[in-house]
C-alpha cells in the first residue's frame, strides 16, 4: 500500500481502517497507535512484552496480544512494523503469506502527517525535546496541534495525541534509516546534521541527500541552526530559510545564565528584542532547542509572551536529562544521549549543576558507532570525574571483533586522566556503580538502550536507605549500598550486601532491626566474616555490621571481661592478659569477633566460647534489650539456637587471676598452634564439622584431596579442612570444591560431611 493511498483512506471516518502494529509497546509504535485510535480507526497490536502503556492503550480501544502470534494479523487492512521486528517474526511472515500490505513505521507516520500541515523536527540530536517544546508552546499559545514525539512527555500527557480540528501536526522525524525523505511537511526544522547511523549511511554525503529530499519537499519555512555548518549549507540558500543561533541569525539567544537547574536568556528577532525567557530545564543546548521552538511558534503566529510563559513551564521528556532521584547527598539523572555531541552537551549541562563529582555510566549503542566514534567518545567523557562503561547495546547489530566496552575505556584513558572502568552487563552494573557513589555526587546514566535501569535501581534502593537512616536517627549509623562482602569475609569472596549498615549504639541497632521487621526486609548480622561464605549473588536486604564505639569496647571489672559484639577475640584475649586474667588465651588464635563467636560457639585448644560466658546481652525478637545468664542459654557444638532468632550485643566472660608469665606462655602456645596448623592464605576457617569417627582434615587427606582445586579455590596444603582463596576466587569456586569433597567422602567412606562454615546469600543477583 502506497503512502498516498493510506493517507486518503485514513481521512475517511465512515470506513475505518484496521491497522495492526507489530512491536506496539515501543515508544514510536505506541505513538502511532494513539494517533490512529484518535482518528477513529480499528487498531490492534502485539509485542513480546506488556507494559503500563499497552494496558493504558487497551483502555482506549487497542486490541493487544502478547507474545506475537501468526493469527493476530488476520483481518488487518495494513500491517505496520517497527525497525526492531525481523522478517522472520511470525506475525510479519503471516502477513506476507496472506498478502496483507506491510509498511514501516515511518511510512505510516508519513501517511498520517499528510492529512495535516506537518511540522517535522529533524536532526542528529535534540529532536525529541524540540518536538515536545514545539507542541507545548503551540498548545499554550492557543493552537491545538496534533503531535507525535519519540518519548513519553509528561507536560503533554502522552507521546502522541490526535486533535480532530487541528490544522498543524508536530512530528519528530527519524533520520536513522533514510525514511526522513518520506515526509512532505509545511515546515521543517533542521537542528543539526552530523555523521551518525553509519550502519545505514555510507557517509555524510549520503546523509545530506536525505535531508535535501526533505527540504525539497517542505512547502514553507526551513528553520535551521546557524551554528551547524552542514545544516546551514543545506538550508541557508532556500526560500523560507529561517536561522537561529548564538549570533548572525534571525533568532538569537544572548545573556545566558544557568542557575539551579533552569536557564534564562534574551531572545532577539532580526535585531529586535522580543523578551527574556526562563526555560524550565537546564542546559545551553536546550536554549538552542527553545530557539527552534520559538521560530516555529512565530511562523504559526503565536505571541512571544505566550511562548515565553510556555517555555517556563516545560518539564522535559522522559530520558532527556530526566531527574530520577534528588537529595542533598545525591542526584541521579538519566539521559538518552548516545552520540559524542550529545554526550558532551549533556555533561556540560550536568557540570552547570556544580556537583562535587560527576559520575557517568555510559552504555555504548551499536558496535559500528562505537568503532567509528570511540575517540570522540573518549574526549567527550573527559568532562566526567568517574566513568563506568557497560556492555554495548547492539540494537540488532552483530558484534564486530575487537569492539567492546573496553574500546571506550581505552579511548577515555588515551584522551586524559578521567578514571574509566568496564562494568559489564546492565543487569548487575548498579552494584559496582552504587557502591562507588559518595556524598555530593551527580550520577548520570547515558545511552539509548536499557541503561536507565541502573539509575532506577539505585534510586529505588537509595530511597529505602535514606528512609532507614531517618528512622534509625541522624548520625546513629553509617550505611552504603551494595557493599562487596569480599571486603568483609576472611576468605575474600562473596557478592554485595544490598544495604550495608553500621550502627553506633545498641539503640540504633534496635531501631534498625525494628525498621526491617516492620517492613519485612531480611536482615543479618555479620562481624569479621571469619567463618562465613557469601554466595556470589550477594545478600538481599540489610547486613548489620556492629563495629566501633560500644560494639568494639572491651573492659574489665574484677575477674569479668565485658566485650561488645564487634570486638575481635584477639582484642579480648589481649585486654584480659593485660589485667592478669587467664582463660581467654585461646581466643588469640580465633580470627573472628565476639558476636560471631557467640553465634557459632567458636572454640580452640579444647575450649568453647560458652565455657566462659557469664551472660549475654541480647536484642530479643520483640525488640527489647535484655541480659541473660549462661544458665538461661542453650549452647551446643558450633550451634547456639538462641542466636538464630536474637542478636547478641555484648557478652561477659569469666577469667581467673594468674601469673603474667603463665598467661604469656599460653598466648604463645595459641599463636604457635595457629601458625603450625592453619594456612596463612585467605580462608574461612574450618569448612566442615568433624565427623564422629575422624577429624575432617584427616578425612580430606585420606581422600587424596589435599591441594584439590576448583577455579581459584584450593584445599590447603597445610590443613585439609581449610579451603583457601589463591587469588580472586568466586564463592562458586569454593562451593564447587565443597561439593566435590562431600561427594568423595560419601562415595569412598559413606560419610556425610556437614559444613561448619556458614553459607548465606543468593545464588544469582536478585536485587
Amino acid at each position: 500500500m502506497k503512502i498516498e493511498e493510506l493517507s486518503q483512506r485514513l481521512t475517511d471516518r465512515e470506513n475505518p481502517v484496521h491497522v495492526h502494529l507489530i512491536g506496539v509497546a515501543g515508544s514510536g509504535m505506541s505513538g502511532l497507535a494513539l494517533l490512529l485510535l484518535g482518528m477513529g480507526h480499528k487498531v490492534s497490536g502485539s509485542d513480546r512484552v506488556t507494559s503500563g502503556e499497552t494496558e493504558r492503550m487497551q483502555g482506549l480501544g487497542l486490541v493487544f496480544s502478547s507474545p506475537h502470534r501468526a493469527d493476530e494479523v488476520h483481518g488487518a487492512d495494513v500491517v505496520v512494523y517497527s525497525s526492531a521486528i525481523r522478517e522472520e517474526n511470525v506475525a510479519r511472515a503471516e502477513a506476507r503469506e496472506k498478502d496483507i500490505p506491510c509498511i514501516r513505521r515511518a511510512e505510516c507516520l508519513a501517511a498520517i502527517l499528510h492529512t495535516r500541515n506537518g511540522v517535522v523536527i529533524s536532526g542528529t540530536h535534540g529532536k525529541t525535546t524540540t518536538s515536545a517544546m514545539c507542541a507545548h508552546v503551540l498548545r499554550r499559545g492557543g493552537i491545538k496541534p496534533c503531535h507525535y514525539v519519540g518519548a513519553e512527555i509528561p507536560v503533554l500527557g502522552s507521546n502522541a495525541h490526535w486533535e480532530e480540528t487541528a490544522e498543524l501536526m508536530v512530528a519528530e522525524g527519524d533520520e536513522s534509516d533514510g525514511t526522513l525523505a518520506l515526509y512532505q511537511p509545511e515546515h521543517c526544522v533542521v537542528l543539526n546534521v552530523e555523521e551518525e547511523h553509519l550502519d545505514f549511511y555510507s557517509g555524510i554525503d549520503h546523509i545530506k541527500d536525505v535531508f535535501n529530499t526533505l527540504l525539497d519537499q517542505t512547502r514553507g519555512n526551513k528553520i535551521h541552526f546557524s551554528g551547524c555548518p552542514v545544516a546551514s549549507e543545506l538550508c541557508s540558500g532556500r526560500e523560507g530559510a529561517i536561522s537561529y543561533g548564538w549570533e548572525n541569525a534571525d533568532f538569537v539567544a544572548s545573556d545566558v545564565h544557568e542557575t539551579g537547574g533552569t536557564v534564562t536568556f534574551d531572545v532577539t528577532k532580526r535585531g529586535v528584542l522580543l523578551g527574556r525567557v526562563e526555560l524550565g530545564i537546564p542546559g545551553r543546548h536546550n536554549v538552542l532547542n527553545a530557539l527552534a521552538a520559538i521560530a516555529v511558534a512565530d511562523a504559526a503566529g503565536v505571541d512571544f509572551q505566550l511562548v515565553a510563559r510556555a517555555l517556563g513551564t516545560f518539564a522535559g521528556a522522559r530520558r532527556r536529562f530526566e531527574n530520577k532521584y534528588l537529595t542533598k547527598k545525591l542526584r541521579i539523572i538519566d539521559d538518552y544521549g548516545h552520540h559524542p555531541t550529545e554526550v558532551a552537551a549533556t555533561l556540560q549541562t550536568a557540570r552547570s549543576l556544580k556537583p562535587e563529582r560527576l559520575v557517568v555510566v555510559f552504555q555504548p549503542h551499536r558496535y559500528s558507532r562505537t568503532q567509528k566514534l570511540a575517540d570522540d567518545f573518549g574526549k567527550a567523557l573527559q568532562a566526567a570525574d568517574r566513568v563506568f562503561v557497560t556492555d554495548i547495546y547492539p540494537a540488532s547489530e552483530l558484534p564486530i571483533e575487537g569492539v567492546t566496552a573496553q574500546t571506550i575505556v581505552d579511548a577515555v584513558k588515551a584522551n586524559g586522566d578521567t578514571r574509566a572502568d568496564v562494568v559489564g552487563a546492565v543487569k548487575n552494573a548498579h552494584h559496582l556503580v552504587g557502591n562507588a557513589l559518595e556524598d555530593g555526587d551527580l550520577l548520570i546514566t547515558l545511552g539509548a538502550g536499557n541503561i536507565h535501569e541502573i539509575g532506577t535501581k539505585i534510586a529505588r534502593d537509595m530511597t529505602v536507605l535514606e528512609e532507614m537512616m531517618r528512622y534509625v536517627g541522624d548520625g546513629a549509623a553509617d550505611a552504603k549500598l551494595y557493599e562487596p562482602m569480599r571486603r568483609h569475609t576472611t576468605i575474600l569472596c562473596g557478592g554485595p550486601a544490598q544495604f550495608w549498615v553500621e550502627p553506633h549504639s545498641h539503640d540504633a541497632f534496635a531501631s534498625l532491626v525494628d525498621y526491617c521487621r516492620e517492613r519485612g526486609i531480611p536482615q543479618r548480622v555479620v562481624g569479621r566474616g571469619s567463618n562465613l561464605l557469601v554466595r556470589d549473588g550477594g545478600i538481599r536486604g540489610v547486613v548489620i555490621h556492629p563495629s566501633g564505639g560500644v560494639f568494639s569496647n572491651v573492659s574489665v571489672e574484677g575477674d569479668v571481661v565485658t566485650a561488645g559484639a564487634g570486638a575481635r577475640f584477639k582484642k579480648v584475649a589481649s585486654v584480659a592478659a593485660a589485667h592478669g586474667l587467664t582463660g581467654m588465651e585461646w581466643m588469640e588464635g580465633i580470627p573472628g569477633n565476639v558476636g560471631g563467636g557467640l553465634r557459632m560457639n567458636a572454640g580452640a585448644m579444647g575450649t568453647e566460647t560458652f565455657d566462659q560466658v557469664v551472660s549475654v546481652t541480647f536484642l530479643d525478637e520483640d525488640g527489647g534489650i535484655r541480659e541473660r545468664t549462661r544458665d538461661e542459654i542453650e549452647a551446643h557444638y558450633r550451634n547456639v539456637p538462641e542466636l538464630r532468632r536474637n542478636f547478641a550485643l555484648e557478652a561477659k566472660f569469666l577469667g581467673k587471676k594468674a601469673d603474667a608469665e603463665a598467661i604469656e606462655a599460653r598466648m604463645e602456645e595459641s599463636k604457635n598452634k595457629r601458625r603450625s596448623s592453619q594456612p596463612i592464605a585467605a580462608s574461612a576457617g574450618c569448612i566442615f564439622k568433624n565427623p564422629n569417627d575422624i577429624p575432617a582434615g584427616m578425612l580430606v587427606d585420606e581422600l587424596g584431596l589435599k591441594e584439590a582445586s576448583v577455579g581459584k579455590a584450593m584445599v590447603s596444603e597445610v590443613h585439609g579442612n581449610f579451603i583457601v582463596n589463591t587469588g580472586k576466587a568466586k564463592s562458586g569456586d569454593v562451593l564447587g570444591l565443597i561439593d566435590k569433597i562431600r561427594a568423595e567422602a560419601k562415595s569412598q567412606r559413606d560419610i556425610t560431611m556437614e559444613t561448619e562454615v556458614q553459607i548465606i546469600g543468593e545464588d544469582d543477583f536478585t536485587f
